[in-house]
């Protein structure tokens, strides 16, 4: 397996407005995919819960979907900038 940093540091320089865009597709996915693994841990069954009901699983979807876009907008994965350097490379150079 390749280190990151030596994919990244390798990258020819590319257009501003599509590296930016780049990386915001990124971002965005990497939130997706942690609602995504989110969701399937709530699913997760641990015996009744005594403050269940509609309001809280809708309570608990916003807090997950608020938590994956601070993540993903932080880099606490990092899943988001492993994507970006591994798609730039397909980004035509700068001419």
């Amino acid at each position: 397996m390749i280190p990151i940093e030596s994919t990244t540091s390798s990258l020819a320089p590319l257009p501003a407005g599509d590296r930016e865009k780049l990386a915001a597709a990124a971002k965005q996915f990497e939130a997706i995919f942690v609602r995504q693994m989110l969701a399937a841990a709530r699913k997760a069954d641990f015996g009744e819960d005594i403050f269940g009901g509609q309001a809280m699983d809708t309570f608990r979807q916003m807090q997950d979907e608020r938590f994956a876009d601070i993540a993903s907008q932080s880099g606490a994965f990092g899943l988001a900038s492993m994507l970006e350097a591994q798609l730039a490379r397909h980004l035509p150079e700068e001419g």
